[in-house]
């Protein structure tokens, strides 16, 4: 492998390329009108336009990027996360075209793309499995069948789902049929598939994944766990490695349901297998991220491995070259995504042009970014603009190092989760390691965010300074009430 295409932009193409640099390989960007003076393309070693600024004009083009890597010559693609990433007919087609796709086969995308298809195959080795339906919903009767089993609430979850998207709460049996219709059409929407199926409801789970890899040759490892319950709309905001609840027993389970559910689909790669832990820590198998994840670099830290190296290398079809008992965790880590979104406007996207932008630094202090001051957030894409993660020798480190990072971090333009981050830091939830998904609707209102001026707090210094001065000059002016006969006269 002499050169890697990366059908990707921003933070993660960067982050490719750097690692396969490292491994001497020549890197080729590809990008769309909008992205022309990002760094990324600055980086690569040769860069392609494929279209305009729309990612279903550019970045979602897959004969145009497969022309790109020919014209290129380059011998393989990295498709990043998002995009093409979990497109069984992108994998596919760079297979046929004779190219080395750097990540599972379009059956293991296919099969764990499918909510549904991966349930099936992940309970013939036993996984833990929410209770609900085994097959797409095929009408209103047959949800009250179901759901005269389970109870309410449940969760109508689209099947070719991600990202929240076609997922809804039912709490009561009059909302069933129009929260179905509306999960159908949302589904349709997003994915160009209506198929829907039932859960039971879990209301206060840990959102807790597995990082696996598995070679060509049979071989797996599990890379211990991720915690991702501080989410918004389903989509996560702070991740860290390990999880806080987790016991050596659990984790020691969860890995190895993990490592079935990749056998169940022959995967190879770098992967993700997702679970709900509930409050008495029983957990089940939600679904499988077949490629790279952004929470990434906090399983790194703990392990100390790159897993950008070690999916080139599965790709090249080298066996791994370490086992289960070679792998420990080393210290703690924690991830914040920087969104160019507004907290106190219920997380909406904020566009603008990065006046300032200086990144922290120090020990302990890694930045995944894609961004230089001066350049504009577009409107095309998602609203990520960085990762800011800390490493610690343990998880109260980890978090005081981050904290320190973001009050360093200096970002001016737009608005970003930073002063949600800081926050949610400071939560003694979160110290106590004591949270689930619900956390943002438990404790976070707008007005979490709002701190006085420092000429405010120093006004009210001032005042309350006043305040207790005159209190003792009344004080100081009262006469002595003595009791005749005990105490002498004051003169």
């Amino acid at each position: 492998m002499k050169k890697i295409l990366v059908a990707n932009r921003g933070e993660i193409a960067l982050r490719i390329m750097r690692s396969a640099r490292e491994m001497g390989i020549a890197t080729v960007a590809v990008f769309s009108e909008a992205d022309r003076t990002m760094p990324f393309v600055q980086y690569a070693d040769e860069a392609i336009c494929i279209g305009p600024a729309p990612s279903s004009q550019s970045y979602l083009q897959i004969d145009k990027i497969i022309a790109a890597a020919k014209q290129s010559g380059a011998d393989a693609i990295h498709p990043g996360y998002g995009f093409l990433s979990e497109n069984a007919r992108f994998a596919e087609a760079v297979t046929t075209a004779g190219i080395t796709f750097i990540g599972p086969s379009a059956y293991a995308i296919e099969m764990m793309g499918s909510k549904l298809a991966a349930k099936q195959a992940a309970q013939k080795f036993g996984v833990p499995m929410v209770p609900g339906t085994e097959t797409p919903l095929r009408s209103l009767e047959e949800a009250q069948e179901v759901v005269q089993k389970t109870g309410f609430p449940i969760l109508i979850k689209a099947s070719a789902g991600g990202g929240g998207k076609g997922m809804r709460v039912v709490n009561a049996a009059p909302e069933l049929e129009e929260q179905i219709r509306l999960a159908k059409s949302e589904a349709m929407s997003a994915f160009g598939d209506d198929a829907v199926f039932i859960e039971k409801y879990v209301g206060a789970p840990r959102h807790i994944e597995i990082q696996i890899l598995g070679d060509q040759h049979g071989n797996y490892v599990y890379l211990f766990e991720r915690e991702c319950s501080i989410q918004r709309r389903h989509q996560k905001l702070i991740e860290e490695a390990p999880s806080s609840c987790l016991t050596p027993d659990i984790r020691s389970a969860m890995g190895k349901c993990a490592l079935d559910v990749a056998r169940a689909c022959n995967y190879y790669g770098a992967g993700t297998v997702e679970f709900l832990v509930d409050e008495h820590l029983q957990f089940y198998f939600l679904e499988m991220n077949t490629r790279l994840q952004v929470e990434h670099p906090v399983t790194e830290l703990i392990t100390g491995l790159d897993l950008v190296k070690e999916q080139i290398r599965v790709a090249r079809g080298e066996k791994l070259a370490f086992s289960q008992e070679d792998l420990t965790i080393n210290g703690h880590a924690i991830e914040l995504r920087i969104c160019a979104e507004d907290p106190a406007s219920n997380f909406l996207p904020d566009t603008g042009t990065l006046e300032t932008y200086v990144r922290p630094q120090g020990y302990g202090i890694r930045v995944d970014d894609g961004y230089e001051a001066g350049m504009d957030i577009p409107i095309y894409y998602d609203p990520m603009i960085a990762k800011l993660i800390a490493w610690g020798t343990d998880r109260e480190e980890a978090r005081e190092r981050l904290l320190r990072a973001i009050a360093e971090y200096q970002v001016k333009g737009i608005q970003t989760t930073l002063p949600f981050g800081s926050w949610a830091l400071q939560q003694p939830a979160f110290i106590n390691g004591q949270f689930d998904t619900n956390f943002i609707g438990k404790y976070f209102t707008p007005q979490s965010l709002e701190s006085p001026s420092p000429d405010a707090a120093r006004a009210a210094a001032l005042l309350a300074v006043q305040v207790w001065q005159e209190e003792q000059r009344k004080a100081s002016q009262q006469p002595v009430n003595m009791t005749p006969g005990r105490w002498k006269t004051r003169r």
